[in-house]
């Protein structure tokens, strides 16, 4: 078993909220997530499995009403997955290890730092102050979340 895989554990500590999103694909309200407007130093990790997903670094404020970022911290961790559902075609981005439902991805990102906007629900992640990674077993991150903001 990976160290990141989903364990039975890991889904019954889960919100309704968090679950809803996570396990059934549901979107959070717009504007309602606890950390959009987060502008600590640190780490987001997939809330089921514990994956590092992005760094802070690359967050930015879209004005979509979700936390948004401009590149996952490691790509092997995040699955891009055709979506067709609700009469649109959009790229559902998923946990590699975990299988969470993370948000979607779109091309209408920062040019200068790549293009992409990857539109993520607060209730899938979990936020790791930069003081805390190296506890938490995420040190080898830390040259990747940026400094003081």
């Amino acid at each position: 078993m990976d160290k990141y895989d989903k364990s039975p554990d890991a889904i019954a500590r889960l919100t309704p909220e968090q679950y809803r999103v996570t396990q059934e694909g549901a979107t959070e309200r717009p504007g309602s997530g606890e950390l959009l407007h987060n502008t600590a130093v640190g780490i987001y990790v997939d809330v089921v499995s514990g994956e590092p997903l992005f760094a802070s670094a690359d967050k930015f404020e879209s004005g979509c009403g979700w936390p948004s970022f401009t590149k996952p911290i490691t790509p092997a961790h995040v699955n891009e997955v055709r979506d067709t559902s609700h009469g649109m075609i959009r790229t559902e981005v998923r946990s590699t290890h975990g299988d969470s439902h993370l948000g979607h991805v779109f091309e209408d990102g920062p040019r200068d730092r790549g293009g992409l906007r990857y539109c993520i629900n607060s209730a899938s992640l979990r936020f790791i102050p930069r003081e805390r990674m190296q506890a938490e077993g995420y040190g080898d991150y830390l040259d990747q979340v940026g400094g003081a903001r």
